[in-house]
Formats: C-alpha cells, sequence, structure tokens
C-alpha cells in the first residue's frame, strides 16, 4: 500500500461511521485514563507484578481487561497479565466462547472448572437469592488458585456504580457505613485485590462493550434474578441519577472524603477526649 494511504482511509468512511469510530476512540481514552488514575491514587500496581484478570464473560470484566491490556503497553512500571475464568458448570454455558477470544487477543489464561452451580442450587431454597453462596465459593476458588499460581495481585471487574450500590446495601440491609475499597487485602491475608473500574461509570463500560462487540455471556444464577436487593439499589440510584444528573459521582466522591469527627463511630474518633 502506498505511504500515506492509511491516512487517506478514514476520509473514505461513512460519515456515520466514522463518527461512531471517533466517539469510541474517546469512550476508550476516558476509560483508560480513569483506570489508570485509579491504579496510580491507590497503588493497585508494582514493577513485576504477576496480576490474575478475573473475567467472567461479562461486559465489566472484558472491558477491564482491555484497559489493562493497552496501559501494559505504555505503563511506566512491567506487570504481567493472565486472564483467569471460572467455569461454574452451568448448564448451557459456551466453554469455547472465552477460550476462543483470549487465544485470537493472544492472552495467556487458565480456565478453573469447579461445579458451584450445583451446589448453589442445591443448598439455595427455590426463590432465594442466590448471590452470598454464589459470590463466597467463587471468591474461594479463585483465591485457592491464585495462591498455587503465585499471582501478586487479583484483578476484579466492579466499576464506581458496584461500588456505590453495595455503600446502600450495606446501610440500609446490614447497619454498616461499608462499600467495596479500590484496593483490599483478602482476611487471610495472602490475597491482595484491586478494582481497576473504580473509578469508572457502568453507562460508559456498557457503551465501550457495545462497541468493542465483546462477545458476553449471560449469568444464569445471580444474574438472572429479578428479585435481589442490588437490583432495588440499582433502581433506586438510577431513579436519582435522572431527577439530577450527576449524583451517583458525587455520592462516590463524598466516600474519599470522609470526616470521622462528624459521624458516630468512636473507634474512629475519640468523642469521649472531647
Amino acid at each position: 500500500m502506498p505511504e500515506g494511504a492509511f491516512s487517506k482511509i478514514g476520509l473514505l468512511m461513512p460519515a456515520g461511521q466514522q463518527r461512531r469510530s471517533n466517539n469510541a476512540k474517546r469512550l476508550a481514552a476516558a476509560l483508560r485514563a480513569k483506570v489508570g488514575k485509579a491504579i496510580a491514587d491507590y497503588g493497585m500496581l508494582d514493577d513485576g507484578d504477576k496480576v490474575m484478570v478475573c473475567l467472567s464473560g461479562g461486559k465489566d470484566s472484558y472491558t477491564m481487561l482491555d484497559m489493562l491490556l493497552s496501559l501494559q503497553r505504555k505503563a511506566p512500571v512491567s506487570f504481567e497479565l493472565v486472564a483467569v475464568n471460572l467455569d461454574q458448570k452451568q448448564p448451557g454455558f459456551p466453554e469455547h466462547v472465552l477460550p476462543d477470544y483470549l487465544r485470537e487477543l493472544g492472552v495467556p489464561y487458565h480456565i478453573i472448572e469447579q461445579d458451584t452451580h450445583s451446589v448453589v442450587t442445591r443448598v439455595v431454597p427455590a426463590g432465594k437469592t442466590m448471590c452470598g453462596l454464589c459470590s463466597r465459593l467463587r471468591r474461594g476458588s479463585l483465591y485457592t488458585f491464585a495462591h498455587a499460581h503465585g499471582f501478586d495481585k487479583i484483578a476484579l471487574g466492579h466499576h464506581r456504580d458496584d461500588i456505590v450500590e453495595t455503600l446502600f446495601l450495606n446501610l440500609f440491609h446490614g447497619g454498616r457505613m461499608k462499600a467495596m475499597p479500590p484496593k483490599l487485602r483478602s482476611d487471610n491475608g495472602k490475597h491482595m485485590v484491586i478494582r481497576p473500574l473504580a473509578y469508572c461509570a457502568e453507562s460508559d463500560i456498557e457503551r465501550y462493550a457495545r462497541a468493542r462487540v465483546f462477545p458476553i455471556i449471560p449469568c444464569n444464577l445471580c444474574g438472572s434474578q429479578s428479585n435481589l436487593q442490588r437490583v432495588q439499589i440499582k433502581n433506586m440510584l438510577a431513579e436519582w441519577e435522572r431527577q439530577q444528573p450527576g449524583r451517583v459521582e458525587r455520592i462516590f466522591r463524598a466516600m474519599q472524603n470522609i470526616d470521622p469527627s462528624q459521624l458516630a463511630d468512636g473507634t474512629l474518633f475519640d468523642f469521649k477526649a472531647l
């Protein structure tokens, strides 16, 4: 192809397609900047890290992998990425989708096969929420694999909206002001969990996933339940956002700007000494 021909390709694209392409590039750049800032703000990655990227087949984990791969090429530190999927043996799960996708990308990967689906459906009564047990089993499997294979960090695809939703779940149903931190050491002290999408809005991730045409794999366990408390919280926040755009972002910022003396937790502030 003659020199300069690549620069002319964009001129031959239909106007609508070119606008969509430009919008997708801007969105990718914005997401990448937010992921990079979250990583820097919370010290998520160190030189030489071996990172286990937990890939579920949903829009969030696909986006996280994309962003980390992009940053890996330009980051000031060197880190290794390995995609790991937990095949929970859900009926009809398309086992070929993730391996095919990851091979095409050239990303090293592991598939953990563990029939947690049967355990959850056997133990949890019909109509009851499966999320708690499913999450514990999944987390245990991933932590065990990470420890056995020497991973330094475990990257999860939770985004800003997940974090805010969890705050209200704990507030309304647990009586605690607690959410998902962008960086967390596991209770046993053996694992460091990071959430690179902590600054990213779910709506932006949805747009990016559509633009990238990820091969989304739906969840037939937790993701299929319409009676979840998290769904109710999500609907509440969506209504708030419609009434006052930017409210969810302000709530997240408030979680970064806490004044213990203005609350009531005596373990965080010595009220008795006042």
